[in-house]
């Protein structure tokens, strides 16, 4: 996969491209990531990049010229790229996106500035992707978790190909709780279900761990979760728990 970053600050992704798994999925040949300066796209002397809005206000925007050129330069060496504005007004990204994303060839993750983007970037970008309901000062770090979150799914990158299926997220439910040695730290002791070697028992207490945190911490995922019928009568019973103790 490649994966191009378009930004005012291509400094920003010097480290973060260099550590951890974003360096082994590069070293391994899974993607390639190329930071794209966006002012090498601008034709003035002063490589300017934003300008004061019509109708007045507050704060610069980005200009469209320098951003439709630097689209229009990744459309020409792969018609195939796949243009992504990372800005507020976009679709919430999220694991399912994540997935989508990770089938693709070529990304090109445009990172937004100022008090925003000239409107017209939108009849050139294929998507508009946001992050969270906050405010950030630019692009880079949503662009970065975009671009995580994709590469950790592409073939071999985390070292099995089941490596990703038990993760929070991927069937609509946080994750079960992990725990390792010691068995005994502070008091604090390992559930007993998991030194017994029973894998089965296992599975069942995770997946019911899983559906417990979702409940008590993002009940809202729960409308789109993959359930059976078994999960839907133990999420009733935690209802009712809770409906005792009141």
């Amino acid at each position: 996969m490649q994966i191009d970053l378009l930004t005012l600050f291509p400094e920003f992704f010097a480290s973060p491209l260099s550590q951890s798994m974003l360096h082994r999925a590069q070293v391994q040949g899974a993607v390639t990531y190329t930071v794209i300066n966006l002012r090498d796209f601008t034709t003035d002397r002063h490589q300017v990049t934003d300008d004061r809005p019509f109708g007045g206000g507050p704060g610069m925007v980005m200009k469209i010229e320098p951003l439709a050129a630097a689209i229009r330069a990744a459309k020409e060496q792969d018609p195939g790229t796949r243009v992504i504005l990372l800005g507020p007004g976009g679709t919430a990204f999220n694991q399912a996106k994540a997935r989508e994303l990770s089938g693709r060839s070529h990304l090109l993750l445009i990172c937004g500035h100022y008090e925003g983007v000239d409107e017209r970037i939108h009849f050139y970008i294929d998507e508009e992707l946001s992050i969270g309901d906050y405010i950030l000062t630019g692009g880079e770090i949503p662009a970065l978790i975009v671009a995580d979150a994709v590469t950790r799914l592409l073939p071999g990158v985390l070292g099995g190909e089941g490596a990703t299926e038990e993760e929070s997220f991927q069937d609509g439910l946080l994750e079960y709780p992990h725990y390792t040695r010691p068995r005994i730290f502070e008091g604090h002791e390992v559930p007993q279900v998991l030194l017994e070697g029973d894998h089965q028992r296992i599975a069942r207490w995770r997946r019911q761990q899983a559906m417990a945190r979702t409940v008590a911490r993002r009940p809202d995922l729960l409308a789109r979760a993959v359930l059976s019928q078994e999960d839907r009568e133990f999420i009733k019973s935690l209802a009712d728990c809770q409906a005792e103790d009141r």
